[in-house]
């Protein structure tokens, strides 16, 4: 087995080439000049067709309801609704700050994203009412993490694809994990912030008239994903042109609702959804080209023989891919690591009878848990950025967020049904 095109990935992209490159480049490398006797050709033609696939088109459209959102409102109207539901627990703004990335998750679907909205919007204010910086960015990236986990997250579109798993599948069994993760986090804030003191946004939890208030205000924008899932169980409409849907969803709420999208944010809009999902698209497409290479050579056979080899048992399997998964988190980027692995995986896991959508959950929380770790988590270093708070005082804070969503994990791992139980219910 050649695995001289994995040290050129690894080699190439601790160099700071993208991942998108790196994969093509040892790709290319490995037909070009070994002795396969494949035309090169070929993986040119692979790389042209890999990008003609009907789902990947729900990608932009799911991007695109990103960055409208930012622009119509919706945002600043889930945050009212969060902190009408919480402001009156401890830790108030931190508790706002979790729920408003759940609610974000249906809409937004992207970690970073979200991180760096919220670090904009909620650290200063979180700062100005006493709250440690290195706290409020520590929940702000902790709290992210939930977002591409609920539906429409794009990595859930990603493995969906890679996997040949059903999309409405993995939308709806993502969920439950997305709701535990923001409990995991609330009660976790709520610890920290009785022994620091963080008082609440209000004194007292909001009378009903005041939750109906806002309910009604917020409607919209918590209809969104409620839709989205509803429309592709009865079969109103396919992944992919649900994301249309969402898109013209979220337009008309914007600027006929809260009358706050403008024909002047559309180039913006539009130039920003071209960036995402140009990059996106060309790592799923190059990612596609690299299993050539990997069917080519066997690999995840031989790894499925050696992983069964080494444990008969499933679970004791899962035990062995999460550790691996963690360890992969701490030094490359989630999206890269699930491109690169959940091909590797996806064939031992069936044949250990492992349901595909189950472990994809798994997978996407393992690495989004990888986001906020050091030393090369992504949404650690959007929130630092901004925040302008140093590496070492963030690692500090953060740890106690990490252990409970890998308490989270080993839940979503270990009991198949809190994924399962709404796919199979619907």
């Amino acid at each position: 087995m050649s695995i001289f095109p994995i040290v050129i990935v690894m080699i190439l992209y601790f160099s700071s080439i993208p991942i998108a490159f790196a994969l093509l480049a040892a790709t290319l490398a490995y037909f070009t000049f070994g002795d396969t006797g494949t035309p090169p050709d070929l993986i040119l033609q692979k790389f042209i067709t890999s990008a003609s696939s009907f789902p990947l088109l729900a990608v932009p459209f799911f991007i695109m309801v990103g960055e409208i959102m930012n622009f119509s409102g919706i945002s600043s109207s889930l945050m009212k609704m969060a902190d009408v539901l919480t402001g009156h627990m401890k830790g108030g703004l931190a508790q706002v700050n979790v729920v408003l990335s759940t609610m974000m998750g249906g809409i937004s679907g992207s970690a970073n994203a979200d991180a760096a909205m919220q670090s904009k919007i909620l650290v200063p204010e979180m700062e100005k009412r006493g709250y440690d910086r290195a706290f409020s960015t520590a929940i702000t990236a902790a709290s992210s993490a939930i977002a591409p986990v609920i539906p429409p997250g794009i990595n859930l579109i990603i493995y969906a694809l890679i996997a040949q798993a059903s999309v409405a599948q993995m939308f709806i069994g993502g969920y439950v994990p997305g709701l535990l993760m923001c409990i995991a986090l609330m009660v976790t804030v709520y610890i920290i912030s009785r022994k620091r003191g963080y008082l609440p946004t209000r004194e007292k939890m909001s009378p009903p008239k005041d939750i109906l208030i806002q309910l009604r205000e917020s409607i919209w924008a918590l209809l969104l994903p409620f839709g989205i899932i509803m429309g592709i169980r009865f079969g109103i409409f396919t992944p992919t042109e649900a994301g249309a849907i969402a898109v013209l969803f979220c337009t008309i709420v914007g600027a006929f609702f809260y009358k706050e999208l403008k024909w002047k944010h559309f180039p913006i809009i539009l130039k920003n959804t071209v960036y995402s999902t140009s990059s996106v698209v060309l790592i799923i497409v190059a990612a596609s080209v690299f299993g050539q290479y990997m069917s080519w050579e066997r690999i995840p056979h031989q790894l499925t023989q050696s992983l069964m080899t080494f444990s008969g048992s499933p679970w004791l399997m899962l035990v062995v891919i999460n550790l691996f998964l963690l360890f992969l988190g701490m030094f490359l980027e989630g999206g890269a690591v699930l491109i690169i692995v959940a091909p590797l995986l996806v064939p031992v896991i069936r044949t250990m009878g492992i349901d595909v959508v189950h472990f994809g959950l798994v997978l996407i929380v393992n690495i989004m848990i990888g986001g906020i770790t050091p030393p090369f988590g992504s949404m650690m270093f959007t929130t630092c950025s901004i925040t302008k708070v140093s590496v070492g005082d963030f690692m500090r804070e953060i740890w106690p967020f990490i252990i409970a969503l890998i308490l989270v994990l080993l839940v979503v791992t270990y009991i198949p049904a809190v994924v399962m139980f709404l796919p199979n219910l619907l």
